[in-house]
């Protein structure tokens, strides 16, 4: 039995051990050519032909970036605190790296020695996992702005800081009716529950991106910010602060704060898939239907080409998003730091704190009537979704929250209804413009 016992622990921990060198492996090839997908895609937005000249179809240019990295010379400023200047792009990177560690990307895999989950460490707090992991990133920007001596990193630094905080609530809040609706923090149970099962526990019979619609637009929202790109690259702001907190980093140092936000942007498009697309589930499909309950208990059949096929599909969906996220970059201007802060600040969190009031009201009252888990339960949620999207999107927001800035009315009959009738309405307005108007 003591030989058993140690025979299963080597496999568990060489197992583990694959899964780890595997997972950040294709973590770090997949961020590498990112790079070049959003280079071509931006190339195809501005009628550009982007990258194409090293190796075919210009599939080697990453590597070329990285080699030119790696032997580019390192520089040190003067002014700069060595062991924090050092430190920062490590804090960057790590976060969206180890989070990868929670997301599971496929169905289990059968093998010689048992059966493997699709997913490094299932631990039980789950999403609480990500969302402790996910706020260590603010300290590498902090940190690489402060330590870098200069006063426009500085600024970039309080920036992110400040930045990344304040969205940090709106993205913690938009979790809460999910787990209202789900009743579990583990991210494989999220997904099972977004299946259809002919056996075993009730689930819901529908991707939680249509009971939790508004939900998943402020996870989607929040998480964009979190990740510092268009329209919230407030703490790089090129036309302010040259590129904010990392100006002061070269070669490898620089591609390691690139490297962190490019990870961060896949994470949070695997999250996103988990939490709201289904994870690995293939839709119109009840094969890919397996489920490891807390006991070991198997529901389904479980086969490698099953495992396969999930995964594919996994890597479609947060394919799709990621290319939602590239294309919002080369579309959208940048907001202005109070309209930022103003988001997050003064309505974010307001509607997303009277959202989960209203899902948790409409779900006691769901499961007053007595409707089982299933479609009907997922289609009266959908509905109360809808209305609340068209409250938010058309109702509330009519330029009070994201407007334009008041341009000072001048001359001897300046009052304050010319003052008033000057004042912008838009969404957002363009850097160069805030540079002419300061």
């Amino acid at each position: 039995m003591g030989e058993m016992q140690e025979l299963t622990t080597f496999w568990f921990v060489t197992i583990a051990a694959v899964k780890v060198v595997a997972v950040f492996t294709v973590l770090m090839v997949v961020v590498a050519y990112m790079t070049l997908a959003e280079r071509r895609v931006s190339a195809f937005i501005q009628d550009r032909l982007g990258p194409n000249r090293v190796g075919p179809f210009g599939l080697l240019q990453p590597i070329a970036d990285g080699i030119k990295n790696i032997i580019k010379e390192e520089t040190m400023p003067a002014q700069a605190i060595r062991p924090f200047f050092l430190l920062a792009p490590v804090l960057a990177i790590l976060p969206a790296t180890i989070l990868f560690a929670v997301i599971p990307f496929g169905s289990p895999l059968p093998t010689p020695w048992g059966l493997v989950e699709m997913i490094v460490a299932d631990v039980s707090i789950g999403f609480l996992y990500i969302l402790a992991i996910g706020s260590i990133g603010v300290y590498g920007v902090a940190m690489g702005g402060w330590a870098s001596g200069s006063k426009y990193s500085l600024l970039g630094g309080l920036r992110g800081s400040a930045q990344m905080i304040s969205y940090e609530v709106a993205l913690a809040l938009s979790l809460v009716p999910l787990i209202l609706l789900a009743g579990d923090v583990r991210a494989p149970e999220i997904v099972s529950m977004q299946q259809t099962f002919s056996a075993g526990p009730p689930t819901y019979a529908s991707w939680f991106l249509f009971p939790l619609l508004v939900g998943s637009f402020f996870f989607f929202i929040s998480g964009l910010a979190e990740t510092n790109r268009l329209p919230f690259d407030l703490p790089e702001a090129e036309a302010e602060l040259i590129t904010g907190y990392h100006t002061e980093y070269s070669a490898m140092k620089f591609s390691m704060f690139m490297i962190g936000e490019f990870a961060h942007v896949i994470t949070v498009a695997a999250l996103v898939t988990v939490f709201f697309l289904g994870g690995w589930d293939i839709p119109f499909w009840t094969g890919d239907n397996i489920r490891v309950l807390s006991d070991g208990t198997v529901i389904g059949e479980p086969t490698w080409w099953k495992t396969v096929l999930t995964l594919a599909a996994f890597s479609v969906k947060t394919g799709l998003v990621v290319v939602l996220f590239v294309w919002i970059r080369w579309t959208l201007p940048r907001f202005r730091y109070d309209q930022l802060m103003d988001l997050g600040w003064k309505f974010m969190l307001e509607a997303v704190t009277v959202y989960i009031l209203v899902i948790a009201l409409v779900i006691l009252a769901i499961e007053g009537l007595g409707i089982p888990r299933g479609g009907w339960y997922a289609f009266v949620l959908f509905v109360v979704n809808l209305g609340l999207a068209g409250v938010l999107l058309f109702a509330l927001d009519k330029g009070t929250v994201i407007r334009g800035a008041a341009r000072p009315a001048t001359g001897p009959d300046a009052g304050p209804a010319s003052a008033a009738s000057s004042t912008s309405v838009g969404a957002v307005d363009s850097a160069a413009t805030d540079d002419v108007e300061e």
